[in-house]
């Protein structure tokens, strides 16, 4: 057995990226304090989701990766000896943003960054104003708890993006999230919505023998623009095992902060059992990089 304590932190957010980030800090220190190893963070974590609108003066919430909060949350893993999945807003030039997801070792180095590669744009997710896709492909992370495939947000629903992350070794696939209702939508379209959510990351972690740990963030947040009621986040983080069981699920409608235990060996028996990366038919797969096939 390899077990490895996962610690995650389902927040709410608010204006007050300062208050933010000391609450985030709190939070890490308290799940390390617990015996958490890998902490993993909700998506766009220092700041409101500030994509529900196209507003140009939300660029100034970017910063240089290395900058200020890669500063910050290295410090705080070097302290607690702890591996910590962080998600900035990445200011890489003048006019050139990224959605980039951090990890952090346990000695405050970075041990590699991820820039999401899906980028939605829907009402409330403007996210294609802010972001151009990533261009560093879908790699692995190597870190001292394990080689962590981490994704973010829109990319869960695409099963080729945890695909590669398992077919370069990930042992786990990590996405930190900020996902939540359209109010318009009745109850249950809401609750199909959410269930679809968890539903499509389970699918992954059966389809490739892995453990998936999504982060998502809790709470109201308005639109500045009045042109929709804003997001209610739905929370629901949650890790999922090798054959996609529910190890936990977080609430839908409070934060929480958590540690959860995962063997990081079981994926092994699991693909002895289900071996789908041996009867994969690879030489039949060329049409999946086309767009549609007419």
């Amino acid at each position: 057995m390899k077990e490895l304590k996962i610690g995650f932190l389902q927040l709410h957010n608010t204006a007050d990226v300062a208050n933010n980030i000391k609450r985030l800090t709190e939070g890490i220190t308290d799940l390390a304090q617990r015996g958490a190893e890998l902490i993993v963070l909700q998506e766009l974590h220092n700041s409101l989701y500030f994509c529900q609108v196209e507003e140009v003066g939300n660029f100034d919430l970017a910063e240089p990766v290395p900058g200020p909060s890669t500063d910050h949350y290295g410090a705080l893993a070097r302290e607690l000896k702890v591996v910590i999945v962080a998600s900035l807003f990445e200011r890489r030039a003048p006019g050139l943003y990224h959605n980039t997801a951090v990890v952090f070792e346990k000695d405050g180095s970075i041990a590699g960054k991820y820039r999401k590669m899906h980028i939605p744009d829907d009402p409330a997710y403007y996210e294609k104003f802010y972001f151009t896709p990533g261009d560093l492909g879908f790699h692995p992370i190597d870190t001292s708890v394990g080689r962590l495939g981490v994704l973010v947000c829109w990319d869960q629903w695409y099963p080729e993006a945890a695909r590669l992350m398992a077919l370069q070794g990930a042992e786990i696939l990590i996405y930190p999230t900020a996902i939540g209702y359209e109010s318009s939508d009745s109850s249950d379209e809401q609750q199909r919505q959410r269930e679809a959510w968890t539903t499509v990351m389970r699918g992954h972690a059966v389809a490739n023998g892995l453990p998936v740990v999504a982060v998502n963030r809790i709470g109201h947040e308005p639109d500045p623009s009045g042109q929709t009621n804003g997001i209610q986040f739905w929370g629901s983080s949650f890790v999922a095992g090798p054959q996609g069981e529910l190890l936990y699920r977080a609430c839908d409608d409070d934060e929480e902060s958590t540690i959860v235990s995962i063997d990081l060996h079981h994926s092994e028996q699991v693909r002895r059992w289900w071996p789908f990366l041996r009867d994969r038919r690879i030489d039949k797969y060329t049409d999946i990089t086309r767009r549609f096939i007419d």
